[in-house]
Formats: C-alpha cells, structure tokens, sequence
C-alpha cells in the first residue's frame, strides 16, 4: 500500500491547491477581477450633481466636514473616508470613484463570509459572492462618488452579526456576534440615515425573536448589550441628526406612490431575475422550511432576512409620505438582506438553484453600463474657455454649484438664487425651501449685475426642466419657476449682451441636464 510521502508529487500539489486555503482566495480572487472589469466600464463618465458635493465636502479640512454636513444633512463616515481616499487616487473622475469601487469589491468576499456564516453551507457562501459580484444594482453605484457601495458593504456583517447573535448562535459564542453587531449598525448609522430604517427593522426581529424564545432574559441582556452599544458608539452625532432632520431633510423628493414599494425588488435585482429568484429560491426555502418540525435556526435565519429586507424599505416609504426622502439609491441598505436570504433559498434548491443562479447571472452581466447623469462637463467644456477669473456663474439650481465648480476654470465668482456663495463646495439646505420663496430677481439678481464690471461676463446656468414629472415637489418646483423668471430678467438687462449659449439644442430624454447662457456687460 503506498504511504503519503511514495504519493506522486503532482497528486499531492493538486490536492493541496483544491484544499479550501488556496481555492477559495483564489476563487474569490477570480470573481472580484470578472467583478472589477464589469464595474469600471463608465468610471470616467462626467460626475453629476451629487457627486460634485461628494467632491466638495471631502476636500476640506477633515474636522470641518461635521459642520459642512450640518448645512448638507448626511453623516461623516462616507466623506471622511473620502477625504483620505483624494490623496492617494486624486481627484479624477475615476479617482474619486474608486473609493465606491473599492467597497463594491469588498462586499464580494464579505458576501461569502456571511453566506457561510448564515446558511453555514460552502454552497451557499458561494452563491452569495456570486450574486454580490455581478448584482447591477451595486456596479451602478461603484461607479458613482456617493456612500451607497459603503452602506451596502456596512449592512453585511450589520445582517450577519445580528443573525449569529440573535437568531442561530444560542450559547455563550455569540458575545463576539454581539460586538460586531454593535460596531457594524454604529458604522452603517454614520454613513446614511436610512440605517435608522435598518435599525427599527432588527429591533422588530429582535422583538420576534424574543417572543418565541424560551431563553428570554438572556436575550434581553444580550439585546441591550447590542443595541446598547451601537446607540453609545452613534450618541455624538445624533444631536447632528436631529437638527439636520428638524432643518434640511429632502424637500426635493416627492411622496412615494404604492408602486413604487412594490417596485423595490425589480430594482435591486432586475424585473426578470427577481422573478427567477423568487421561483428558484422560493422553492429552496420552502424546502428549509419544510426539512424542520419546529423554528429551527435556518428557518428563522430565512424570516429575520425577510423582515429586514421588506421592514426597512417599508418604513422608509411610510416615513416618506409624511417627509418624503426617497431614491432608488437609497435601497443599498437594504441589498445584502435579499441578496443572502436568495442565496440561502438557492444553496437549497439543488439543482434547480444552481440553473436559477446562473440565469440570474447571465442576465445580470448583460444589463446596461450607468449613463452620464449630467451633461455639466460638457457644458463646462464649451463655456469655460470664454471666461476668465472675476466672471460671474450663476447657477438657478443652487445644488449644481459645487460639480460646476470642479469643472470650469479657477477664480471664478458663484451666486445662486439666494446670492453669493462663499462655500461653493457643499450647498446650504437648511429651511432651504423657506429661502427660495423669499427670493426675487430685483432683490437677488440687480445687485449682482450692477457689480460686475463692464466687459466681464456672467454665464447663467439653469436646469432643463423636459419634464414636469421630476419637477414637482417643493423644492423642484420653485428652482423650475425661479429658473424662468431669473433668465427672463437677465433677458431684459438693457447693458447685457448674449455671447454663447450651450447647449444650443437639447434632445430628451436625459438626466439632469442643464443649460448655460453667457452674456457680457457692455456698459
């Protein structure tokens, strides 16, 4: 009989790089370099509103990024993290965006950690890489310098630790889950404010949990350990929260309709792969269910997932139709929950599961590169060779100022409807709507052109309202009705004379696209 060592030597280095040590870094490192071509496709596209005051907040000193977010109403963690991130990869279009990336391809191993920690199947920790790396959904955001790959990232191991510590783990291994549980929500909390979403949802899970457990004080105490801790770690920056909630929130969002709940899914996973999901992991969960006569932790791993995945978007529309603030981006949150709770119905399919995934995934690799979202680098582009430092740029959309600054030359003036600006990195939504409606032309406009110089220029930048769909709230509306009146005015300014306009034609349909009018005072 051969011994190990009278083993042929190949045999033994192809058993060796089929062990789990070295196929599953090499496995991960094969799905995040597919993962990485598919999402850098259109990173050096022109950055659009949002991502101008990405830019602006982050480059500044780092302890004055609190007290800019006052004005702007998001948390720190995303911009302080960027403000680093500029001085290693710069501020390119596709450096500032690499930051996003780097956390969208972070989420495919930390997918696969959880997979197995959840489902506890290699299979379905697989499965939940697999999804993470090709999901549309995230390659959107990777390519886009904004915090929602972050809060997708964050909500991983927020859904895991919470399961681990909560709903499987019943014995005393699951302090450390406890911790991480704490730190992750604490985390995710400082990065977007529709964790709170996410937070109210594992507290309804919690509550369900508590009722059917029959180890009910050391859940509680375990409870308030976590969610104790979290609320400890995020105590400095909620008097933040409430003011900005008390005096910014979005008033350019709409209240929700019904459909748009319903049409959460289709956007996060397709309109065909989430019916592929539903049927092919829907059986497998199904089978999970049915494999237990009694709640066992898989069962209740697959209920919590549910919860928190539905419970959160759910709130976040209710809450909205009291104070709306919602965008499909703002679902990152809550991606990891559906994407693990499909790989765990996939990993139990079988067969079935498999064929599904990789439909899901054929279908996700063909699905469309993000669009430019602005057309302002264009604009910039044909505009900014005809001015000069002491030029005037108003901008009727207060919140384009700072992606028009990163684009046009240095040393030029900002106004907006409100006046000067002297922070023309980050806009002021504070009471912001109050603030429009006390503007007018006369008030606003004349002082700034009775300034100007004679030869100097002003170039008016005003949104291209195609469509009154999008401009109907209240903020929307009135930059749409200030826009009109401030290009008629500056029409009728008898020592103003029209130079350039761009882009001369528009043609729909385009997202936030807007238009410059150059003009120079002659006398």
């Amino acid at each position: 009989m051969a011994t190990y060592a009278s083993r042929p030597a190949w045999r033994l280095r192809t058993r060796t790089l089929a062990g789990p040590r070295v196929a599953i870094p090499l496995g991960l490192g094969a799905l995040v370099a597919v993962s990485l071509l598919i999402r850098i496709r259109e990173i050096s596209i022109g950055f659009w509103i949002d991502e101008g005051i990405s830019t602006g907040i982050a480059d500044r000193a780092v302890g004055a990024i609190p007290h800019a977010l006052r004005e702007d109403g998001a948390p720190p963690l995303y911009y302080m993290a960027l403000h680093y991130w500029l001085k290693l990869a710069g501020d390119s279009e596709a450096g500032v965006r690499s930051l996003s990336l780097f956390f969208a391809l972070l989420a495919i191993p930390a997918a696969f950690w959880a997979g197995g920690a959840i489902w506890g199947s290699r299979r379905a920790a697989w499965i939940a890489a697999v999804l993470m790396a090709f999901n549309p959904f995230l390659s959107q955001y990777a390519q886009e310098a904004r915090m929602y790959t972050l809060i997708a990232l964050l909500a991983i191991p927020v859904v895991t630790c919470f399961l681990r510590a909560y709903a499987i783990d019943l014995d005393e291994r699951r302090r450390p889950w406890i911790a991480g549980f704490a730190l992750s929500l604490a985390a995710s909390l400082y990065t977007h404010n529709w964790s709170i979403f996410l937070t109210l949802s594992c507290l309804v899970s919690f509550a369900w949990l508590y009722l059917i457990s029959d180890r009910r004080r050391e859940l509680l105490r375990d409870g308030l350990l976590g969610f104790g801790g979290a609320f400890v770690l995020y105590l400095p920056w909620i008097p933040t929260t409430l003011y900005q909630a008390a005096h910014t929130g979005a008033p350019w969002s709409d209240a929700p309709a019904l459909d748009s709940l319903l049409g959460v899914p289709g956007t996060l996973l397709g309109r065909i792969p989430q019916i592929v999901l539903l049927i092919c992991a829907g059986t497998g969960l199904l089978v999970l269910w049915q494999k237990r006569e009694e709640l066992g932790p898989k069962a209740r791993a697959a209920v919590v997932l549910a919860i928190l995945g539905v419970l959160t978007v759910t709130l976040a529309w209710a809450m909205s139709q009291v104070s709306p603030a919602w965008a499909n981006r703002y679902f990152a949150v809550a991606l990891p929950p559906f994407l693990l709770l499909a790989a765990g119905g996939l990993a139990h399919a079988g067969r079935l599961g498999l064929v599904g995934l990789l439909l899901v995934v054929v279908m996700w690799a063909q699905d469309d590169a993000p669009v430019e979202k602005s057309n302002v680098r264009a604009v910039a582009h044909d505009i900014g060779p005809s001015l000069a430092p002491g030029d005037l740029v108003i901008s009727t959309q207060p919140e384009t100022v700072p992606v028009l600054h990163y684009y046009l030359p240095k040393g030029l003036k900002y106004a907006t409807l409100t006046g000067p600006l002297a922070d023309v990195g980050v806009w002021d939504w504070r009471d912001g709507v109050k603030r429009l409606n006390a503007t007018n032309p006369e008030k606003d406009l004349k002082p700034l052109i009775d300034a100007l110089p004679v030869g100097r220029r002003v170039a008016l930048v005003e949104p291209i309202t195609w469509t009154l769909n999008r401009w109907r709230a209240p903020w929307t509306k009135l930059v749409r009705i200030r826009s009109k009146e401030w290009s008629q005015y500056l029409s009728d300014f008898p020592n103003l004379k029209v130079t350039a306009i761009q882009p001369p034609e528009f043609t729909p349909p385009r997202p936030n696209p807007v238009q410059a009018t150059v003009l120079v005072k002659t006398r």
